[in-house]
């Protein structure tokens, strides 16, 4: 059984764009591969604890990643702990700085769930932080046009990667299902 977990991003959801088209690809291409994505917790400790969940829960599986923005830190982590292929979009690298500007009470839109991001949470942040990455287990794809996260970021840390830098676009990823069958040729699935 091959299976994908899909991990959004700071504020999103299941139901976010990417997520939903992706589900759909997957589901249409390749029905023999389970599509996982969770509404991952608020808090980091909290919602790495729940993904570590699916890997323990069948060890014996394969497992790929694809994450969005906070999403893509967390599947970093998990690709080095798991040894596992992960496809990163426009990829947070450094949250625990960036979200310094979120200190606070926050609602994420899709949810409402109400939570504070504080010292705490930027901590947790940090400790997930990958010193060192297996080069061939990641496909980055980033947008030079991206208003939330600086792509240069990602292109550095993972210069040695596939990279795939598109000019323009935003942090939505402009055109995103234009790039499902390379993320499956990455992701080694195989339809029937």
């Amino acid at each position: 059984m091959i299976n994908i977990l899909y991990i959004h991003g700071f504020n999103s959801s299941p139901q976010s764009q990417k997520a939903v088209i992706t589900k759909n690809y997957i589901t249409a291409n390749f029905p023999e591969v389970k599509f996982h994505c969770p509404q991952i917790a608020s808090t980091p400790q909290k919602a790495v604890e729940q993904l570590e969940a699916y890997f323990e829960s069948a060890p014996q599986e394969k497992w790929c990643l694809i994450g969005s923005s906070l999403g893509g830190y967390f599947s970093t982590y998990l690709s080095e702990k798991y040894a596992v292929k992960a496809v990163l979009v426009n990829p947070a690298i450094k949250p625990y700085e960036l979200l310094e500007d979120y200190f606070g009470k926050q609602v994420n839109p899709y949810t409402k769930e109400a939570y504070t991001v504080e010292n705490s949470y930027l901590d947790d942040l940090l400790a997930l932080k990958q010193q060192k990455i297996v080069k061939n287990n990641y496909l980055v794809m980033v947008q030079t046009g991206d208003e939330v996260l600086d792509y240069k970021q990602a292109v550095e840390k993972f210069q040695q990667s596939r990279l795939i830098v598109q000019p323009g676009g935003d942090h939505s990823f402009i055109d995103y299902e234009n790039m499902l069958p390379e993320i499956t040729d990455f992701l080694q699935l195989v339809s029937n």
